[in-house]
This record gives structure tokens, sequence and C-alpha cells, in this order.
């Protein structure tokens, strides 16, 4: 384990990824350093104490099999805030750099939104040249990442023209329900099989969020929605439908140029349930395998097989559905490039409109990191490879790099990339992504994000997880909506 000890925890965020994406298999842990407390435990092995200080910042450590050491930056007392935090994580990075004898492909972007800096960039109107200076030399970025970032913050320019974000907002509903829990998942969601019996009553208490929610943007045209969780297919047909129909009934979808049902769970696909999106006017939707290895998906707890997806997405095709996307996951346990290469031979047979590629990341709550032990002998290899075999992929069958974002503990320090043929793109992803336009966010998990344009913040308002809790107190989280609308001055 990494022991840090800071002075200033203002830099927690910035310091904790960036160590442990160089030592991404040690436990790192992070600690208050008071400020009359001695460095004499630093002759321990694995420490690391950064000292802030106006004019310096101190480092201090000895870390694996590097001797002690210490070096000091010294730094104008002016220096804005920016400045300070980007030249400390580079002088970091120089250390960790030299002891690991690693270099990030993502340099100090620690931040899961590299790309909001280059659209912000290209929005300034800075040129190319200067783009890729900048982050070269200040986030020290390797130039693949710098290519990708552009093309795609290029895209995302293109695709925001075409909507008017700025004086809409976009409508995104939580079905806390799956199948089953994959090895992977952190996210909110519960057994459809042992929660059956809270279905119903959730349901009830999210149309009752979903009748407030339609009374908040009198002014605001809505532009995007997105049912997500969970797996919102888990839902019976005749639940859906139910719902699918209150949330057409409650908002105007006349301004609507995207309406994303996440089918994720091929185990979760009927034709009955298809027929229900499509009447409903559900214009995109996700079959999602992660893998098309059989072994792979037994491993993470799928319960599905390699030709239940093939099945649902050819009956999706049938019923009419398309505009598809498929999620696929690089770095899952025991595969290695050519279990991906195999997969994306099956997927290039499939011919989806869009394909999403994620990296694994190990979350805290995931099974994969709190049993841990259970899996160490059937990591993934060959990760930096896996992902050029997608890049390659998406460029030799017309798919374009249209939306990019990292995670925490994600496998090489890498990212996630959505492509899509063109007219294909994922609109909601870019919005919520790029932290564009107000997202007002419905049922158990729900995070709502309200963008203030002209002052250049973003307010969040969120919802309890757990199902009863929201179910019980689902007048909470209306009242949490409508005090922070009535408080915040956001413009309506």
């Amino acid at each position: 384990m990494i022991t840090i000890k800071l002075s200033d925890p203002a830099y927690e965020n910035d310091i904790y990824p960036l160590v442990k994406a160089f030592y991404p298999d040690k436990s790192v842990k992070l600690y208050r350093r008071e400020s009359d407390e001695k460095k004499e435990y630093i002759t321990e092995q694995d420490s690391l104490i950064i000292e802030f200080l106006i004019d310096k910042i101190e480092v201090y450590f000895h870390i694996l099999e590097c001797p002690v050491m210490s070096q000091t930056l010294y730094l104008a007392s002016t220096m804005p805030k920016p400045q300070y935090k980007n030249t400390m994580k580079r002088f970091l990075y120089g250390m960790l750099s030299g002891i690991t004898k690693k270099e990030l492909p993502w340099g100090i972007l620690t931040g899961i939104r590299p790309t909001k800096l280059l659209l912000e960039m290209l929005e300034r109107k800075m040129d190319k040249a200067q783009i890729v200076d900048r982050m070269r030399e200040e986030y020290l970025c390797s130039e693949a990442k710098i290519d990708i970032s552009l093309r795609i913050a290029a895209s995302e320019i293109d695709l925001l023209r075409r909507i008017d974000y700025r004086n809409g907002y976009s409508l995104y509903i939580g079905i806390p329900f799956c199948p089953s829990t994959c090895l992977y998942c952190s996210f909110t969601s519960y057994s459809v099989t042992k929660y059956s019996e809270y279905i119903e009553a959730y349901l009830t208490a999210l149309e009752k969020e979903i009748s407030y929610g339609a009374t908040c943007f009198p002014g605001k045209e809505l532009t995007t929605v997105y049912f997500g969780g969970g797996t919102p297919t888990a839902l019976s047909a005749e639940q859906l439908d139910r719902l699918l129909g209150f949330v057409r009934k409650s908002f105007d979808f006349t301004q609507v140029k995207e309406f994303c049902v996440e089918a994720g769970r091929p185990d979760s696909i009927t034709k009955e349930k298809l027929e229900v999106l499509k009447k409903w006017g559900v214009d995109r939707i996700s079959i999602n395998p992660q893998s098309m290895q059989q072994k792979t998906l037994d491993l993470i707890g799928r319960q599905h097989t390699v030709e239940e997806v093939i099945s649902a997405f050819h009956l999706a095709r049938e019923i009419g559905h398309q505009n598809i996307n498929m999620d696929i996951i690089i770095g899952l346990p025991g595969e290695g490039p050519e279990d991906v290469a195999d997969t994306l031979q099956q997927v290039k047979a499939l011919n989806p409109d869009s394909l999403t590629v994620h990296t694994l990341a190990i979350k805290r709550a995931a099974r994969l990191n709190t049993q841990k032990e259970e899996y160490d002998t059937c990591k993934a290899t060959g990760v930096g490879e896996m992902l050029e075999d997608t890049i390659r992929f998406a460029a030799e069958n017309a798919y374009l790099p249209y939306y990019l974002y990292r995670q925490k503990n994600m496998t090489d320090n890498l990212e996630n990339i959505g492509y899509a043929r063109y007219g294909k793109e994922g609109i909601y992803n870019i919005l919520i992504m790029e932290e564009k336009q107000t997202i007002l966010a419905l049922g158990a998990g729900g995070m709502s994000k309200f963008v203030f344009h002209e002052e250049n913040r973003i307010e969040r308002v969120d919802n309890v997880k757990s199902v009863t809790d929201y179910i019980d107190r689902i007048d909470e989280m209306i009242s949490r909506k409508r005090t922070f609308l009535s408080d915040s001055g956001y413009k309506l």
C-alpha cells in the first residue's frame, strides 16, 4: 500500500488518480498531514508526503525500491490556482515517471472529460496547432490521445450546432433493475427476480416524479430522452408499455431529437418489448454483449449466450429498429487480444449502427474488486493492443469517433470511446458527457445536472439510490428539485 499525506486536501482528486495510474496494482490511501507533523516516517517504504506552500511544493517519498528522496519545486507566489495545480501535477508526474520508467497516454489529465478541454478551446477559436501544443506541453498528453480528442471535439461541435442546447433540456429516467449483477458492475441495480415485489410500487413512485418533472421547465423544449439503469427492458412488456406511455403523455415530444432506451441485456429482450419500444417512438436502443466469448460471459455473470445476443439483434431489426448501438468491454478477465479480435468480427457480422468500446474500470463496490483474490489469476493481457484493434476496426468499418470519457481505475489508464456511422451518434451521450445541457434525472440513483451557461457552473441534485428508499421518500425527491429551482436562480 502507498500512503500519501497531503498538507492541503484540496488536491486529493488530482494526486490520488495520478499516483494510482502509475501504480495500478497498489492500494493507495490518502491522509491529511498536520503542519507540525514530523517527516521521520518517510524511512518506511511506500510513503509519499506532499507539502503545498505559497511559493513552493515539497515532495518526500520512498516508493518501492526507490531510495528515500525529496525534491522541491519553487513557484511564483502570485501563480493562479489552475496554473499552480498543473505545475504541481507535472512535477509529480516527472518524478513518478522517472521512478517507474512509465509514461501515461493521457499525461496529467485525471478527469473523466478530457475532450471537454478541447471543445472549449475550439469554441474559443484556438487553431489546431495551438491546441496540440497546449495539450502536449501543459498536460503531457501523447500524440495519439491529442489526435483522437481533436477529432471527437470537432465532431461534437458539428453535432451541437444542430441543437439549441442552451434553451432546451434532456430527460434521464432510471430503471434500477437487472436480470443479474455483472462482476464488474457498481451501478445502482437490483435483481429483477429478488425485487419483483417492489417494481409496481417503484413505477408508481416514478410516475409521481415524472408528473412533477413535466412541470419543471415550462419555457424550455425537451431535446433528448434516455432510459438507463440498470436494464429498462428488465421490466415486463406491460410495465414498459405503461411507463413509456406515461412519459409520452406527460412531456411534449415535438422537438425531441432522440429517444433512447438501454435494452442492454439480451436476456431481457423479447419481441413484445421491442414492439412496445417501437410503438412509443423509441428511435435508438442498445443491445450490449460486452463480449462475444461465451467463457467470458459465464465468468462475468451475464447469464446469456452469444447466440441470444445474435438472436436479439436480428429480432430488433425485424421489428424495425434502425439505430442500434452495441457495447463491448476490453480488459475483461481472462481475455487477450485474440478474444477481442473475434468479438469484433462477430459484431461486424451484425453491423450495428454504433459501437461503444469501454475499457474495464474496476470500481470499489464491484465484485471484481471486493472479491479480487478470486480473479487474480485471470487478468486480461494486452489491453493496449486490444484498444488499437478497436480503433483500427472502427476506421475500417466506417465508424467515426464521436464521444469519449474516462473513469477512475481504468485498465492501463485508457478510455471509453463511442463510435457511430454518420448521423447515428448518440446525442444524449454528448450532452451529458460534455455537460452542455441541463439533464433532469428521475428515478432511483438519478443525478440531475443544472447548467448555468452564463455563469459557467453546474449544480447537481441527486436522488437516493435504494429502490425502497426511493419509494418511501418520493415526496422528498420531488421537494429537493422544487427547492433547488426555487432558491438557485436557475432560469426556467
